[in-house]
């Protein structure tokens, strides 16, 4: 079972490396096509954009040709991001391969919660969920190391290296390693159950609940699964919206979660990391030094989350990674909006240093222990089987586009004051709390199928 899901999660290993690997070569890209700031935010946000599409398409998508036909599919944007990124003649092909890239992150991000809660037992389904999670922070880190390995082989992210190309542009075609394992062991995992019973490939499915989860109620399962999926047509759109009208209320639970998730300002740390601690007097081995530090914290704190998520419940986690997160991002907004400001940079002097740096490391403690795995967990299992996919690939989608607003948003902000900026996230950390404080419900334990009535009745 465990294998099973680390495969599923293994697209997450590759959504992590897609989206955190542009910080290394961020500076180098601007300077390689001269662009200036606006077209530079761009060229980073463009994946979140394909990343928006792929989301938003997938869930419909995995309900048609099934949940392994989609993890392969996000494989092939992959392995074509890396090398058509990495290869880049101008701009618009570095952007444009961007998207691709960001279309394969968008994939995944819907396909392995989907799957895993599908596959998984409800005992142990938190953990597994969270492997997702695990794999994203894992491909954070494998990124950055290699941007940092890279750099320091070179000399530099701008110096070349191998075959006559540039440190920055290896950071990318490096990724080509883990989107062929993805996808040839995409072909060693069964078909989600539950899709098959959809598809009614009821055989099939009871050989693939036997492999799982044993004989034990097998016949039951399969009657539950059916009646969930109950209906004279196909899965479609038009399954989002209550019969008296209006989107369910789960679905709009699953948007607000995600787009939370984004509007603390997390990939501001992961994106931007690099710039941010060389304006503010670290040199650029020290800021690759502190980035890989602060990615490896986010590792250890999900590795955290994994042990407390089946034993503590989803919302408690929730709840403590708000709070420690207004906190910490208040600490952030209070000493970058009173330090002093030079040649447009403010400057951390004596203490606010390291202070400003303990904040943004206990920053991602929190996050990583709480609204990291989590809001992936609550996703992948909180909607109905009818609607998951889809559900699921909007909540992600709002997810995608959030992140795009914070990433795009941010160099212009920073530029006006970081303070400011901090200020705003923090807002955002409280209101989390208040949100999840009053329209979430604990998932711990449950059946999928005993979701069913509960979420439909929002």
């Amino acid at each position: 079972m465990v294998r099973i899901a680390a495969v599923a999660a293994l697209g997450g290993l590759l959504f992590g490396y897609d989206s955190a690997v542009i910080n290394g070569a961020v500076l180098a890209v601007r300077d390689h096509f001269g662009i200036g700031e606006f077209p530079l935010g761009v060229a980073v946000a463009a994946a979140l954009i394909g990343a928006a599409i792929g989301a938003v398409t997938a869930g419909r998508l995995a309900d048609r040709v099934g949940r392994l036909a989609v993890m392969k599919l996000a494989a092939v944007l992959f392995l074509a991001s890396a090398f058509g990124t990495g290869l880049a003649v101008d701009i618009w092909m570095f952007g444009a391969f961007r998207v691709v890239g960001g279309l394969g992150v968008g994939v995944a991000s819907v396909i392995a919660p989907a799957y895993i809660a599908e596959t998984s037992p409800p005992g142990i389904r938190g953990r597994l969920g969270s492997l997702q999670q695990l794999a994203i922070v894992l491909g954070i880190f494998v990124s950055l190391a290699v941007d940092a390995l890279l750099a320091h082989l070179a000399g530099g992210s701008r110096e070349e290296l191998w075959l006559n190309l540039e440190a920055w542009r290896w950071m990318f075609i490096v990724m080509a390693v883990p989107a062929v394992l993805y996808g040839a062991l995409a072909y060693t995992i069964p078909e989600s159950p539950r899709y098959l019973v959809a598809t009614y490939r009821i055989p099939e499915a009871r050989r693939v609940l036997t492999a799982l989860l044993g004989t034990k109620n097998l016949e039951l399962t399969i009657n539950r699964i059916q009646e969930s999926l109950q209906t004279d047509r196909s899965p479609s759109w038009s399954d989002l919206r209550k019969p008296t009208g209006g989107i369910y209320g789960i679905v709009w639970v699953g948007v607000a979660l995600s787009v939370f998730q984004q509007f603390v300002g997390i990939n501001v740390i992961f994106y931007y990391s690099n710039v941010l601690w060389e304006s503010v007097g670290f040199g650029e081995s020290q800021a690759f030094l502190i980035t890989v530090i602060t990615s490896v914290t986010n590792i250890l704190t999900t590795l955290v989350a994994i042990g407390l998520i089946d034993k503590v419940g989803r919302k408690p986690l929730l709840l403590t990674g708000s709070a420690g997160m207004t906190v910490t991002l208040g600490t952030l907004a209070l000493i970058f909006g009173t330090a002093p400001v030079a040649d447009g940079q403010p400057q951390l002097d004596g203490l606010t240093g390291p202070i400003a740096l303990v904040a943004a490391n206990l920053f991602v403690v929190f996050f990583g222990m709480s609204w990291g795995p989590v809001v992936w967990v609550l996703l992948g299992e909180m909607f109905p089987n009818r609607i998951r996919a889809a559900a699921l690939g909007v909540a992600a989608a709002a997810q995608w586009v959030a992140n795009c607003a914070v990433t795009v948003s941010f160099p212009a902000l920073s530029a006006f004051s970081l303070g400011l900026a901090y200020g705003l996230y923090t807002a955002f950390a409280v209101l989390s709390l208040i949100f999840v404080w009053q329209r979430v419900d604990e998932t711990k334990g449950k059946q999928l199928e005993d979701m069913h009535a509960d979420a439909l009745r929002h």
